[in-house]
């Protein structure tokens, strides 16, 4: 596939060395067995799962 103008091996050059220098701030995925979890919604607190609970009255 061939772009109009936008690709020259001067621009390819940029694109590689900032996707390389923004790779160096990239962390690892710790804890990959809560990743279901996450993409199921459940919220996560400093690494710690938070399970919501409702208020109860004291009657």
């Amino acid at each position: 596939v061939r772009t109009k103008g936008s690709l020259s091996s001067k621009t390819a050059q940029l694109m590689v060395f900032k996707l390389l220098a923004a790779a160096r701030k990239w962390r690892r995925l710790k804890g990959q067995n809560q990743l279901p979890k996450l993409i199921a919604g459940a919220r996560f607190l400093d690494g710690i799962q938070v399970i919501e609970t409702k208020p109860q009255s004291a009657a």
